[in-house]
């Protein structure tokens, strides 16, 4: 039994929620993978998953040999690409995440001359909203909005993003415009969930925060469907500025009681701490870096 094989096996169906998502990921046929972690339990004399008709889950033993399995091939992957010359030379696959509006807009297309500028690198971009553990994830970096919790990463400042309330001047004819937040609760309101770091209705008055809501008439859980309703003149929204950007610049919305508006959140670039960085890396965040900088200084309320 090749352990390596099965350890990537194990978690191959823990990502995918079942043995047959495996067999899909893994291209492989489903037999083989359930042989497997049948040969592995045996090995390991534990029962690691529990199978019944609403899925797998994990046993008591099969979380931990997951854990330990993730932390011994993330080893062997760093021993192969020291081992392949990625400390010497920019090649290799590098993994970067980062929320889904940002990444379209204005990762992408930094990304994109990257590669043109380095042939040998292959590059997989996550767009998530949701924030990903980088070392479960075996994500290289990742672009972070928000104020950064303490950690073992290491994070370089791009700039800001205002976070922003606004409806449509559609909206805003039939309902009125709102001159304080205490306006806010006699007015209709789209919430959203699945975004990393909330853009919060707080305000401002004389240095004092207070929170005020709309009244809660729909919910969704994404981005573009709370915009397409503010769009369609339905209610308020809260969101950060570089979100609605080109609705902003065109005046399908428009923003409300700015002098109330909260600090603007960082925008950084993370990755895990190491006494040496491969070359790949150190390339691709001194690519960025500069013109990630200029591009949100170009953004709606963007600094650097």
């Amino acid at each position: 039994m090749d352990r390596f094989d099965a350890m990537a096996v194990l978690l191959a169906i823990v990502e995918a929620g079942s043995l047959s998502g495996a067999a899909r990921q893994l291209r492989a046929p489903l037999s083989t993978i359930s042989r497997k972690i049948a040969e592995l339990e045996r090995h390991l004399g534990t029962r690691l998953l529990r199978r019944s008709s609403r899925g797998i889950a994990l046993t008591d033993p099969g979380r931990a040999f997951v854990a330990a399995s993730r932390r011994i091939l993330g080893q062997l992957e760093e021993a192969e690409r020291e081992a392949a010359g990625e400390y010497r030379t920019a090649r290799g696959e590098l993994q970067v995440t980062a929320p889904i509006a940002f990444g379209q807009h204005h990762l992408m297309p930094v990304a994109l001359d990257f590669l043109a500028e380095q042939p040998e690198i292959r590059l997989r971009l996550m767009l998530t909203d949701q924030q990903l553990n980088l070392a479960d994830e075996h994500i290289d970096v990742a672009l972070r909005i928000g104020h950064l919790a303490d950690s073992a990463l290491i994070a370089t400042r791009l700039g800001t993003v205002r976070r922003v309330i606004c409806a449509s001047p559609g909206y805003l004819a039939r309902r009125g415009v709102p001159r304080t937040p205490e306006d806010l609760a006699r007015h209709d309101g789209i919430s959203f969930q699945g975004f990393a770091v909330a853009p919060e209705t707080r305000y401002r008055r004389d240095s004092a925060a207070f929170a005020v809501d709309p009244h809660p008439r729909l919910a969704v859980n994404t981005t573009e469907a709370a915009i397409q309703a503010a769009l369609a003149d339905f209610g308020i929204i809260r969101l950060l500025s570089y979100q609605v950007e080109e609705e902003l610049r065109s005046g399908r919305l428009q923003v409300l009681l700015p002098e109330f508006a909260p600090e603007p959140l960082p925008v950084s670039l993370v990755y895990p701490e190491a006494e040496l960085l491969p070359l790949k890396l150190r390339c691709f965040l001194d690519w960025t870096v500069p013109r990630l900088r200029e591009r949100m200084a170009g953004l709606h309320g963007g600094d650097p």
